[in-house]
């Protein structure tokens, strides 16, 4: 008989209970944050290198996506703490999907991705949810949202690309 404890972890995030430290009205950001980091850790556990640049029938490689997700999670966040994007960020961007000139593996990327996530989770335990409508401004032309909205944006994009990388993975094993 699998004990609760082992059977919770094979749960989805979100019929995991709250997260200690997460405010009340973020937990669900902080569920699909780590629900989208479990499923690509998943995914792509034994996935073939030669693989990770390839773009089956024009679609985006998983690169891109490994690439993608920590990179919007670090985009989204920062404009959610009322930040701009700095030069780092906007040549990460630039980058986003082409295959870097050095060796690049599928553990480096879920090296980061792993780390970024890590940080997002961070950031929601530290966030007020006081603030959570509070204005923030998106992209260079600093078009309004608020901190829920990009929060919440940052975790739905996030398993968006999430549920693409599952497709274009499965469909270059076959």
């Amino acid at each position: 008989m699998i004990s609760n404890d082992e059977n919770n972890t094979k749960r989805e995030f979100w019929l995991r209970g709250p997260m200690p430290g997460i405010p009340p009205l973020l937990q669900p950001v902080a569920h699909t944050i780590l629900q989208a980091r479990d499923e690509v850790n998943r995914y792509m556990t034994d996935f073939p290198e030669i693989f990770l640049w390839v773009k089956p029938n024009g679609m985006a490689s998983p690169g891109f996506h490994l690439q993608h997700i920590p990179g919007i999670l670090d985009r989204l966040f920062t404009y959610a703490r009322g930040e701009t994007l700095n030069e780092q960020q906007f040549s990460y961007l630039s980058n986003e999907g082409k295959e870097p000139e050095k060796e690049c593996s599928v553990n480096q990327l879920l090296g980061a991705l792993n780390q970024q996530v890590d940080k997002a989770i961070e950031q929601l335990s530290n966030t007020d949810e006081a603030t959570l409508t509070e204005v923030r401004g998106v992209g260079r032309a600093q078009i309004p949202s608020t901190v829920i909205g990009l929060l919440v944006h940052a975790a739905e994009h996030s398993m968006r690309h999430t549920g693409q990388l599952l497709v274009t993975t499965r469909l270059l094993k076959n």
